[in-house]
């Protein structure tokens, strides 16, 4: 029979890959989201530089923090692999 600590590591490890699979859908709509609305930029006349630029810059900084949450959430199952290893 399992040991309480095997079934907790396998959770965390189930837990884990289900994170990463929907971290990954959700990073492949925004990155198609993302070509489209360059596509309509690109052929959007009436709208200036400075707004292409302010939503350029818009984009950059929610990529910032979707890979912040991403490494935050890596390092946090990281933690929790470790305690489960000296436990």
């Amino acid at each position: 029979m399992m040991d309480q600590k095997q079934i907790f590591k396998q959770m965390i490890d189930f837990n884990k890959a289900t994170f990463d699979n929907s971290f990954n859908a959700m990073v492949m709509l925004q990155e198609q989201t993302e070509r489209m609305a360059d596509q309509l930029m690109s052929q959007a006349a009436w709208l200036p530089e400075d707004g292409k630029k302010a939503i350029g810059d818009w984009v950059n900084a929610y990529k910032t923090g979707r890979a912040d949450f991403k490494k935050n959430v890596d390092d946090s199952f990281e933690k929790v692999n470790e305690f489960f290893e000296q436990a």
